[in-house]
């Protein structure tokens, strides 16, 4: 600890808190955005879309609880396969898993602010969101969309708590998950009681011109649903006994993330039928939740109110998760020297990755501006081939140090890291064509971010190695003045 840059970060984390992490990015605004989605395509099959997809993600996540139990690093994924790859794919990695987080956080600010106005207006205190006009800022002299606005209220308020205390984030982190996962079973709870339910229609699987192979661009378009186990390995370094509280928070965060899920769509098929739950798109389950729901329940009020409260609570939890991931990725790319030395610094005072939260925190605000739909395709491409990177570090890692201490070994190698490769790529194949054919801006910004990131290494390598040549330099210097220094001293 001879520089403040050298310090090691604070393990202040428990195991409760490093599980809340993953799943306030899992249970985020996608439970209740996506689910209508999944109907559309998939019909009430919807239901198998997502029991499908927590299956394939449980492979990779074995990968990551292995992975991490070994090499007990922040950093996630990028951790890993700087530890066994080459610099420029490490790098690539690390740079799209940075950004695909920042773009998510974008996304979470920008849901947050129009279901905070709902929350507000079921209680009286604005207009309906859309009647909301924008707000003057007396000292820019300019008027904000109050959606925009709140969007960077909301960054900027997580950022600050990050910036100044890892422990006070993952309390705020805990209990916002806690509170949400509440509100969706106080949902299920009602929902399975309610008459409706009992007219449930779920077979056939397939009705009318719903086929078995609509479940895979289903899967690949909702994936992104069950992303973010992968941000408990983010901070493996403040977690209490990293090598064995990382795997299973992995485990515990995705168990219950796939519980509430089905739970949250039997329920919302069941009482709304699939037809209307695709029809009624992102407000399926507020739908769902006001047809069944009874009214006048003590502060909530009615159904739709209290889907608005999850989701709420849903999308400042995963905004705080992401704001964590991101800031720790660029933390350990800055300490590998992948990124500019500062980002790899500790603060002096709080013990926090501050400037790398502060930088991921512009990229995250200035990220709005992309098309939302563009950014949201981008984010789920960049986390599949993240996830296709890390299975395969898992079996590298194993073939050239077969007696490294592995605290955590997954059951049946290599079964689960080769069907999570394939099972993935798969996914990553579906998406790439539904986007060709829907969202070509997506896999363009996609591409020209991957150009970037190429060029961002090699001036960032020079920048290195002049870096590392002036102080070789200064050293050598010195020592040539301390020697000329002794030989006239011995003169004399």
């Amino acid at each position: 600890m001879s520089s403040h840059g050298e310090r090691a970060p604070e393990a202040s984390l428990g195991l409760l808190d490093a599980t809340m992490i993953g799943m306030g990015a899992m249970i985020g605004a996608g439970i209740f955005v996506l689910t209508g989605l999944a109907a559309e395509i998939a019909g009430p099959a919807a239901i198998l879309v997502f029991a499908l997809n927590g299956v394939v993600t449980t492979f990779t996540g074995l990968s990551y609880a292995e992975l991490a139990s070994a090499i007990p690093k922040s950093g996630g994924g990028y951790a890993f396969v700087r530890e066994i790859f080459a610099d420029l794919p490490s790098f690539l990695m690390g740079w799209m898993l940075w950004f695909a987080y920042m773009i998510a956080g974008g996304l979470y600010a920008l849901g947050f602010a129009p279901n905070f106005l709902e929350l507000l207006h079921v209680y009286g205190v604005t207009a309906a969101p859309d009647q909301v006009g924008a707000i003057v800022l007396p000292l820019l002299d300019a008027a904000v969309p109050a959606t925009v606005l709140l969007a960077f209220i909301a960054v900027l308020g997580l950022i600050l708590l990050n910036a100044v205390s890892t422990a006070a984030s993952g309390t705020v982190e805990t209990v916002f998950t806690a509170t949400k996962v509440v509100i969706l079973l106080v949902f299920v709870g009602f929902g399975v009681t309610a008459p409706q339910f009992s007219s449930a229609e779920f077979q056939p699987l397939f009705p009318g011109a719903k086929t078995g192979l609509s479940i895979l661009p289903a899967m690949g378009l909702t994936f992104i649903a069950f992303e973010g186990y992968d941000l408990i390995t983010t901070v493996t370094e403040e977690v209490k006994n990293p090598r064995k509280n990382i795997p299973r928070a992995i485990f515990l965060s995705l168990a219950a993330t796939v519980v509430v899920y089905l739970l949250v769509v039997t329920v919302a098929i069941g009482t709304l039928g699939w037809q209307d739950l695709a029809a009624a798109g992102e407000a399926g389950i507020a739908q769902a939740a006001t047809a069944f729901m009874p009214r006048g329940i003590p502060i909530i009020q009615t159904g739709g109110a209290i889907i608005v409260f999850g989701a709420v609570f849903s999308t400042l939890t995963a905004l705080n998760a992401v704001v964590i991931a991101s800031s720790r990725v660029a933390f350990s790319m800055g300490r590998a020297r992948q990124l500019l030395p500062k980002f790899g610094q500790l603060h002096h005072r709080f013990g926090t990755p501050f400037a790398a939260i502060l930088v991921s925190a512009v990229v995250m605000l200035g990220s709005v501006a992309l098309p939302t739909k563009s950014a949201g395709n981008m984010s789920s491409l960049f986390f599949l081939l993240s996830f296709v990177v890390v299975n395969g570090a898992v079996i590298k890692l194993r073939r050239e140090r077969p007696d490294m201490n592995r605290p955590y070994e997954m059951p049946f190698y290599p079964a689960p890291p080769v069907l999570g490769i394939v099972l993935n790529l798969v996914l990553t194949g579906v998406l790439v064509e539904y986007l060709w054919r829907t969202d070509r801006l997506a896999l363009l910004l996609s591409a020209g971010w991957i150009v970037a990131g190429v060029l961002a290494y090699v001036a960032l390598d020079r920048y290195v190695t002049q870096e590392s040549g002036i102080e070789a330099g200064a050293t050598g210097g010195a020592q040539i003045a301390e020697t000329d220094a002794a030989v006239h001293h011995q003169q004399e």
